[in-house]
């Protein structure tokens, strides 16, 4: 089969690999039917990623459908429409017991496109099946689906329920791409004050106006004089959503005394953390890997319209089109891209 190969900093290719077997009584293989390309892919591709070993299959958002299972999948059978998970979860380690699915250590956690070859291919073993997939509603469509694996459970877990958003909350996002989007799609569910948006990107910062921030601001001294002329003490919660140490810096500068600062963002360098600054404002800084928890609770939402998240894919190709693909999500200043998404050619775009 056709798969994207990691080949080492700076070098992917679309060549052929084995087809995938099941390895383990709990595995599936799955036949992709649409995969997107993450931020973190590009990240890895800088090399900010050193445990991803030159050979490995990239990719870890999916919806696809199962071809085979081992002996011990109960939960799934071939032809079920299936939307694979960023993260794999044994289901028995003490973090899978409480939720924390991203912190397993029975072999789950962030393995596909990372330590195992993941869904940028024809095929993919799924580990720990029956824990690592959901079945997918009639409702919602592949494209969309897709959007489940990764970037919706992130922004949320990491970026909304960390930063422990509150009715009348001031909010504030710093970026706008998938995931600073998603964040404000989801941090519109605890019904905010507002929503503030930075983001120098045009394009970007018009998409934030369509989903919904109450303001939208083009760079960090902007963000600091509407701060200072309209909350002066600070936003009760700054999400990062960028992963580069100046938005981490300008969230913890920017956040209210016993105020939360979640950052999401993927960091490649150091960041400062100005101790000096913040140890006597009591707050709270979290960090975090999604864990995928709350997927079941937004497919059910995201299938009967509670949320919406318009125009976030804005471009398309088949899935032997990656090579062009990575190129336009890579230059996304010039390109306008936001998400892409790759299409097998037995894709579902109604939903049925």
């Amino acid at each position: 089969m056709k798969a994207l190969v990691y080949d080492g900093p700076g070098s992917r290719k679309w060549t052929d690999v084995p087809d995938p077997v099941i390895a383990d009584a709990e595995d599936a293989v799955v036949r992709v039917d649409a995969v997107t390309i993450c931020g973190t892919d590009l990240h890895i591709l800088k090399g900010d990623v050193p445990s991803v070993a030159p050979g490995t299959v990239l990719g870890h958002e999916a919806v696809g459908v199962v071809e085979q299972t081992g002996p011990g999948v109960r939960d799934f059978a071939p032809g079920d429409r299936v939307l694979i998970s960023c993260i794999s979860s044994c289901g028995r380690c003490r973090y899978c017991r409480t939720g924390s699915y991203g912190r397993c250590t029975g072999g789950g956690g962030w393995v596909l496109g990372h330590l195992i070859d993941g869904t940028q291919a024809e095929r993919v073993r799924v580990p720990y099946a029956d824990h690592s997939m959901h079945h997918l509603p009639h409702e919602v469509d592949d494209e969309t689906a897709v959007l489940l694996a990764d970037i919706l459970p992130t922004s949320y877990e990491v970026g909304v329920r960390n930063g422990q958003v509150s009715p009348g909350d001031t909010v504030l996002i710093v970026g706008a791409g998938p995931i600073g989007l998603a964040a404000i799609a989801t941090a519109k569910l605890y019904s905010p004050l507002r929503i503030v948006v930075v983001e120098p990107g045009e394009t970007r910062r018009k998409s934030a106006e369509v989903y919904g921030a109450d303001v939208i601001l083009s760079d960090a001294e902007e963000a600091r004089a509407w701060v200072r002329d309209n909350t002066p003490d600070g936003v009760d919660v700054a999400i990062e959503a960028v992963g580069v140490p100046e938005t981490f810096e300008l969230c913890a500068e920017l956040v209210r005394p016993c105020g939360h600062v979640a950052n999401v963002g993927v960091h490649g360098r150091s960041a400062v953390l100005s101790l000096e600054a913040l140890w006597d404002r009591d707050v709270t800084i979290t960090t975090g890997l999604v864990d995928t928890s709350s997927t079941p609770m937004l497919l059910s939402m995201l299938a009967a319209g509670r949320i919406t998240l318009p125009d976030l894919v804005t471009h398309r190709f088949g899935l032997g089109e990656i090579q062009e693909a990575y190129d336009v999500f890579a230059d996304a200043k010039d390109t306008g891209a936001m998400k892409v998404v790759l299409l097998g050619d037995e894709a579902d775009l109604t939903g049925q």
